[in-house]
Parts: C-alpha cells; structure tokens; sequence
C-alpha cells in the first residue's frame, strides 16, 4: 500500500515494535504527487488513478490505526486528490478513466463509511467529493465528455 518508509521503525529500536505505525493518506498523497508530475507540467494520471484507488483501504487503516486523527489524514489526502482531478478538469487534460476511477473512489468510500457509526463524517465527505465530481460530468450525469463514466 505504501513504501517501507511508512513502516520504519523508531529510530533507537532495535526490535519489531509490539504496535503497528498508523498510516496516514495525506502523507502518502503527498509523496506521490512528485511522483505524478511530469515535464512539462503534465500530470501522469495513471499514478493519481492508483493513489485514487487506495482511498477506501487508507480510509480504514487511518481510521483503525489512528481514532483520534486517521478520519482527517483520510479526508485530506482524499480531498487534495479531488483537487488535482478538478484541477485537471479545469485545464481540459481530465482523462475519462480517472474521471471513472474518482468515481468508483467515492463508492467504494461509501460503503466503508457505512459500516461503522464512528465514521459518519468519512461519509460527509465523501458526499462532497461526489457532488463536486457531479459537476465536472456532462448535463446528462452518466458521461465524462462523451464518455461513459462510473456512476453508483
């Protein structure tokens, strides 16, 4: 899911900690954005669409390894990705299968945040990824510039 470097341990320990690191998708969404960039000013969108679908699984690692925060890192790594969808959006260079990967994202989000009463606000915020991705989509709601998209 992750490089290894988000599993290091401790600096001083010299033996596997008997707790897990939590994860942290803001971090991760964050290392990956170098990573998505191309020259010149281009963004690789194969990269965003395999960040994109790692957001269901990072929303319950960061939720369970984390209580306290995991929900927020969850929802701002989610969130700067929907800003560089939207962002692509904007400049015409949005592909349809990252349209359609965002999409499934969202479902997928759903779902999860469905099954645990602690993660309404995971819900809140999926709700409103999925209506500014609503916007980006053509007037009939099913296509992506003429193209068919994921639509739950």
């Amino acid at each position: 899911m992750a490089d290894t470097d988000m599993h290091a341990q401790p600096p001083g320990s010299s033996s596997p900690s008997s707790r897990s690191m939590s994860t942290d998708y803001a971090a991760y969404v964050l290392q990956m954005l170098p990573r998505m960039t191309r020259s010149p000013g281009g963004v690789d969108q194969r990269v965003l669409r395999q960040c994109l679908g790692l957001s269901s699984s990072y929303l319950v690692t960061d939720t369970t390894m984390n209580p306290e925060g995991g929900l927020t890192t969850w929802h701002t790594g989610f969130s700067r990705l929907i800003d560089l969808v939207v962002a692509l959006h904007s400049r015409g260079e949005l592909e349809v299968e990252t349209v359609n990967e965002a999409s499934k994202a969202c479902s997928e989000c759903w779902t999860v945040a469905g099954m645990w009463r602690e993660m309404e606000y995971g819900r809140e915020s999926v709700k409103g990824v999925a209506a500014r991705l609503k916007g980006l989509l053509d007037e009939n709601g099913k296509t992506y510039r003429g193209g068919r998209v994921y639509v739950p």
